[in-house]
């Protein structure tokens, strides 16, 4: 199956314009896999009003609903994005086309780089995080694993209730199928690249 929606993400792309995208191409695999929106907002844990609004390209889908919404449509994120090669070739993704899907309060963001298409799914992100900020999780499917390499600054990192610091030019490996964070808590900025892994059964 075959949905094609480009999302503009340039510099001069408003966050209007990506959920616009966003909502059409979400839509698009909701009709393709006959899924009602009841339907969804079941398997997703999502309101229904909550579906309407980003169906209508008047919500803005955090990271976390994102996931929650591949997941029940047996799709990844980067699908839904744009960002998924569906064929077993190469597929070049220009930098005007990996979205945004994050934005600290002062500065820091999330970027998709790219990502495999279907249920079982392999991600690429780039994160910068300001002094200060910090992205929450209530957990992913069971299976998901995130692999990080910090570029620069320290990555404070939680999962579940373990507190660990990677600091720059570590690695590290961690299950995220449970409730996990990650933070800045240093007084410089903070630069690292973390893959998801999710598989299924």
């Amino acid at each position: 199956m075959t949905v094609k929606v480009n999302i503009p993400t340039d510099a001069g792309a408003t966050v209007s314009q990506v959920s616009q995208a966003i909502a059409a191409r979400l839509k698009a695999y909701r009709k393709a896999k006959k899924v009602s929106l009841d339907e969804l907002s079941r398997r997703a844990t999502i309101s229904k009003g909550m579906l309407v609004e980003i169906e209508k390209g008047v919500a803005n889908p955090s990271i976390a609903i994102l996931c929650k919404l591949s997941a029940a449509l047996g799709v990844s994120v980067a699908d839904i994005v744009d960002v998924g090669a569906s064929e077993p070739v190469v597929h070049v993704i220009e930098p005007a086309q990996m979205p945004v899907l994050w934005q600290g309060e002062r500065g820091g963001k999330a970027q998709l780089l790219a990502g495999t298409a279907g249920p079982n799914m392999i991600e690429l992100w780039r994160w910068t995080m300001e002094p200060g900020e910090i992205f929450s999780s209530s957990g992913h499917p069971a299976g998901t694993s995130e692999l990080f390499h910090i570029e620069q600054g320290t990555l404070t990192l939680t999962v579940a209730e373990q507190v660990i610091r990677i600091e720059a030019g570590r690695s590290a490996i961690a299950r995220t199928d449970v409730a996990h964070s990650y933070a800045n808590n240093e007084e410089t900025a903070l630069v690292f690249i973390m893959s998801v892994v999710e598989l299924h059964a």
